[in-house]
Order: structure tokens, then sequence, then C-alpha cells
């Protein structure tokens, strides 16, 4: 790659890292914080306690998640390696704010995915759509707010990504026997930690199918090295996936994902369609112009590898989109695993448009319009996901940090969110309702931002620790 390549890829992970920036000292009460309240919470109790990776625990002790109990607070989802690491320099440089650097991590996740992503397109299609994929990356205004989010997506696209990269380094690009076995070894480590972050990362399987099969055919039966490969990629997830089964109570409720709304069936219905491709694709993605990019794909007259390889993605996302339907349709942030593509596609476009249009002056003209109205529109979607709809939460919850114990229990309830739990730094339940079995089960405080039935009976009958026209602390044990 020329210097002036080099030049152009650091600005474009300038430009991200930037972007990445906005409100990123944003406290945990914006867009799906309850499940960024959910992770931080596990770096914040490694933090307090110590780390342990087989037993990640987290602040909310109801039955709200898994139906069960859970007053030891264990969090069994994904592995906690992320959390882990983010702890490890926390412990070390306890000048650091947690939320902040959580954020951070997930930045630096997101600016190796753009690098992987990069790459990968460089070798598939060349330059010029590397360039193009690695800036929708950086610049898409859903990948911007995500990429900044404490959740396990911005790690898991990286593991994948990076996994697919030394996939295909192996197959093409190492001549020698020691150097392809390090591009597998670090395509299965990738793979494998990608699993342990997100189940759904099997979805990507037909990516590398097609790959294997462009270099090998269908000799790929005989190749023992590719069946180790799996072996290694799917053993840790086996291995999670069977002793997370010893913590039931830690285990959020999932058989909804694949097709219950509300008690109804989801898939394949008229909503479904027009949540998945008009709602989220079509609005939030690509903000309405970008599916000109999308639609150009479909213009190409001659079938390249590069395009069966990207056809293969798309198989895997509409397969994902389909199967875990309720989980695609319920929660935008579950289409994370769908950024790659979309990004890859959108460059691929933005090419192809280029070459059917002869006026080449009219040809950039048209398209940077057309890039710049997505980004636009895509933009009046997802500027909403930064703001703060509760200040009261942080504002009770910086309070009873002050004044409570610090292992004290409490219930912060907000209908079952984690958001205003996570602001008191204590392990309680984010619901009211059943306060003496609460009480029973080690609920020592209540902390409440409206004055409800339920406050106003607790008032007569407890202790008020702390009144305050916000919010009311009330101690709820002698």
């Amino acid at each position: 790659m020329s210097r002036p390549q080099k030049f152009l890829l650091i600005l474009i992970l300038l430009l991200a890292f930037t972007l990445r920036l906005y409100r990123i000292n944003n406290p945990i009460a914006d867009w799906h914080a309850f499940r960024q309240a959910d992770t931080a919470s596990v770096t914040r109790e490694y933090v307090k306690h110590g780390i342990d990776l087989l037993h990640p625990k987290y602040q909310d002790l109801s039955n709200i998640q898994s139906g069960k109990d859970n007053l030891l607070g264990y969090r069994m989802v994904e592995f906690s390696l992320v959390n882990a690491l983010t702890a490890w320099f926390l412990i070390k440089l306890p000048f650091l704010d947690l939320v902040i650097f959580s954020r951070l991590i997930s930045v630096f996740f997101s600016l190796g995915t753009i690098l992987a992503l990069f790459y990968l397109v460089k070798n598939l299609s060349g330059t010029k759509a590397a360039f193009l994929a690695a800036l929708t990356f950086a610049v898409l205004p859903y990948s911007v707010y995500y990429s900044r989010a404490i959740l396990p997506e911005p790690a898991m696209l990286f593991f994948s990504t990076a996994s697919l990269l030394f996939f295909y380094k192996y197959l093409y690009q190492s001549s020698h026997y020691p150097l392809a076995t390090c591009y597998l070894l670090l395509s299965s480590v990738f793979l494998a930690l990608a699993l342990l972050l997100k189940p759904f990362v099997v979805f990507l399987l037909p990516i590398y199918l097609i790959l294997a099969l462009q270099k090998y055919k269908l000799k790929i039966l005989s190749r023992y090295e590719l069946i180790l490969w799996a072996l290694l990629s799917f053993l840790p997830f086996y291995l999670w996936r069977e002793w997370i089964k010893n913590f039931p109570s830690g285990i959020p409720a999932s058989d909804w994902l694949f097709n219950s709304m509300d008690g109804l069936k989801i898939r394949l219905t008229p909503a479904w369609w027009r949540w998945i491709f008009y709602e989220r694709l079509t609005k939030l993605f690509l903000g309405y112009f970008g599916v000109i990019f999308l639609l150009a794909n479909l213009l190409i007259k001659k079938i390249r590898p590069d395009l069966l390889v990207y056809a293969a993605w798309w198989a895997g996302m509409i397969s994902y989109f389909i199967i875990m339907a309720a989980g695609n349709v319920r929660h935008d942030y579950y289409q994370n695993l769908a950024l790659p593509i979309i990004c890859i596609s959108v460059a691929m476009g933005v090419i192809n448009l280029y070459k059917l249009i002869k006026n080449k002056n009219l040809a950039k003209i048209l398209i940077i319009l057309i890039y710049l109205l997505m980004l636009w529109f895509s933009w009046q979607q997802v500027k909403g996901y930064f703001n703060i709809n509760h200040w009261e939460y942080i504002e009770a919850g910086q309070a009873a940090d002050k004044i409570l114990p610090p292992e004290a229990k409490v219930i912060a309830p907000a209908m079952g969110d984690t958001i205003f739990l996570f602001q008191t730094n204590r392990t309680g339940w984010p619901i009211g309702f059943e306060i003496e079995d609460k009480i029973a089960k080690g609920a020592e405080y209540y902390i409440a931002t409206s004055d409800d039935d339920e406050v106003r009976m607790l008032k007569k009958k407890y202790e008020i620790v702390t009144k305050h026209k916000n919010y009311l602390i009330i101690k709820l044990q002698p």
C-alpha cells in the first residue's frame, strides 16, 4: 500500500475516532441503556470484588430476566472477557471513569473492525471498495452510536471480521506451512471469541464455506485442518454454554428471540418485513437514500468470486433475520451483525453506480449527494439515541451512592429497567411490588423518583432517610 493510501486510511480512523467521542461522557441512560447498564455492571462488580471469569455477576438480583430469583446476581450470558479486560485497567488505574473508559474500549474495538474490514475488502474487491467500506463503517450514524455503546457488539464485530480476514489470508496468502498454520489458528481464536460474545456469529458460516469452496472445491471434506479449525472455534462456546447451565438463575430467558412478540408469531409477517427492511435497513441504517447503493449491486452483470462471498454474507444475514425474528424486530442493536456487509454493499454500490453513469462529472456529483443525504437522514433517526430522558435517575442514584452503605441492597424501581439501579452503584431490584418479600431477601433501602401509591404506603410505614423534590430514600429495615 502506497504512502498516500496509508495516510488516507489513518484519516478515516481519526475521523471515526473523533465521531465516536460525541457525548462519550454520557451517563448510562441513553438508548438501550438497560442493556448497557447490565453489561457495565459486570465490569463494576469485577472492580469491586475481583475478576472471576467463570462467575460473572451484576447488580440486578431480581427474577425478571430468568424467571428465577437471582440473589447472588449471576450474569450468565456472553463470556465476560471484555468486562475483565476493562476491569483490569480500572483496577490498575483507579482514576479512570468506568463509564467513559468502557465506552472507549468499545471505540477502540470498532477502530480494529474498520482495519479488519478494510484489509478483507481490499483482498476481495480492491482498494477503492476497501476505502469506501471503511469510510462507511466510520461515518454511518448507526455505526457511530453502537461503536461507543457499552455492549458486547463492538468487540464481537472486531473478532468476527478479523477471523474472516485471517481465514482469507490462510487460504490465499500463505505459501509457507508455518504461516498458513498461524493464520488459521488466529482465525479460529478470533471466531471462538466472537461466538463467546454472541452465538449469532454462527450465521457468518456461509462466508467461510464459500471462501473454502472457491479455494478447494469439494476437496474441503478432506482438509483435516479445516475440521480442526471448526472444532477449536466452537469448543469454547460449547464448554461455556455447558458451564452456565449450573447457574439457571443467571441465564436470561431467550426462547422469545425466535418468534414471540407479546405472544404473537412475528416471523415473515407484514410487521416483520416492515421492521427489518423498512424501519431498520432503509430508514435507520441507510437514511432512505442509501438504498440506491444497495440496489445498484443488483445491476452488476458479471458474477465475480468476491460477489459470491458477499452474496453468502447476505444469505447468512437474511437467515439470521428470519430465524431470530422477534429479537431483530424488538431490538435494533441485534442488527449490528449485519453492519459490515451493509457497509461493503454501499461501497460496491457506489463503484457500480459510478461505472453505469457515462458522464463521470455528473456521476461524482450525484454519488456524493446521495451519500450525504444517506448520512443526513440516517442521523435524523439516530440523533435521539444520544439523549438522556431520565435525569432524575442520575440525580437520585448519585445521592444514594453518597449516603448509603457500600454493600446495601436497594430497590430502585424503574419498571424493571436497570438504568436506575446502575446509577445507585448498589445491587438490588429494578422494580417495586412485593416489598415485604424483597425485604426478607435483603432489601434495605427504597429509592423513589415518583410519588405513587407504593411510595406513599412506604412513607407511612418506614423511616425516610432523605427527602428531595426529585427523589426520596426510605430505609426498609431497622
